[in-house]
């Protein structure tokens, strides 16, 4: 299993803020190639133990699916070996077992105990990294990448969206999608490079959008969701903005950043107070599914007084 975890650092990680000093790190894996979505649909009946369970497992839901390695053309042994797989499933509370086990080993050979070490969460890879700015904390998580398919899930874009354009949606859908190990059983649908494109293309009209997204941000972890867990994270925001350039998909839409950031707030209150965010490609998947709703009702307060008199904290 170490080799398909070997590489280029500096090329394979891609980071995600979780908050001001929590990070999700995606680390890819090697081995498999040439994806294909699952044939046909079966039950499974096993734990990750190897058991055999009287009931099958729940469906995935969602973000969620199940991994096969027949789904891939291309398979390096060790995804056939009884410590990542169970009848042909690749699972992926046993590529964290093993994820986390590299971790330890590189911890001490690098001498890095006195900087860095591991936290129990489970099932995922945490560690703490001392800095001279203070401990920060990295989840890391192996993702496969699916660089040639486009999820059948993502049913994107709506039909008669005028953003982003066809070429642009053309050229997101080229990236493809990966699959986060960050559960027991079901591996967790990541478009990562996609919504970076979008990203770093947003503004190429002089729009304020990513002004805007920085805005929110700020608002985010100084007033309306400061701490180490917030309800909502960056990626929260950055769905929210996506909706909205959907929704006004016209470069006077975002020339006045005043309108334009009140506009997204306004989005994000519904959000908050409905519970319900949609997912960007998955539209089927709620993202605020399983949040905490106190949490979130004292967010939709805030951001209601906000509303009233945004010139308090307006950037």
């Amino acid at each position: 299993m170490k080799s398909l975890m070997e590489g280029n650092l500096e090329d394979c990680l891609l980071n995600k803020v979780l908050a001001p000093t929590q990070f999700l790190i995606t680390v890819p894996m090697r081995g498999l190639a040439g994806y294909r979505e699952a044939r046909q649909q079966r039950w499974r009946y096993y734990t990750l133990q190897g058991a055999r369970l009287p009931c099958p497992l729940r469906d995935p839901e969602g973000l969620q699916q199940w991994l096969e390695v027949e789904q891939f053309l291309k398979s390096l042994w060790q995804w056939h070996e009884a410590d990542v797989n169970i009848d042909g499933d690749i699972v992926p509370a046993k590529v964290l077992q093993v994820f986390r086990k590299l971790v330890e080993n590189a911890i001490e050979t690098c001498h890095l105990s006195g900087k860095v070490s591991m936290l129990m969460d489970r099932p995922a890879v945490r560690v703490a990294v001392e800095t001279s700015t203070g401990r920060v904390e990295l989840e890391l998580t192996p993702s496969v990448e699916i660089p040639t398919a486009w999820s059948k899930k993502a049913r994107w874009p709506s039909c008669l969206k005028r953003w982003p354009s066809a070429e642009r949606v053309q050229c997101i859908k080229s990236f493809g999608f990966s699959l986060l190990a960050c559960s027991n059983y079901h591996w967790q649908l990541s478009f990562l490079r996609a919504e970076q494109v979008l990203l770093e293309q947003l503004d190429e009209d002089g729009g304020c959008r990513r002004k805007c997204l920085q805005a929110m941000r700020q608002m985010k972890e100084d007033v309306w969701c400061p701490g180490k867990r917030p309800v909502i994270t960056s990626y929260h925001l950055q769905t929210v903005l996506f909706w909205t350039c959907e929704k006004y998909p016209h470069p006077k839409d975002w020339r006045v950043f005043s309108r334009a950031f009140l506009r997204l707030v306004r989005k994000l209150h519904k959000c908050v107070s409905q519970h319900f965010l949609k997912h960007y490609f998955v539209r089927k998947s709620n993202l605020l599914r399983y949040a905490n709703s106190g949490e979130l009702g004292a967010l939709a307060q805030k951001l209601a007084f906000f509303l009233k008199n945004p010139q308090i904290s307006l950037p």
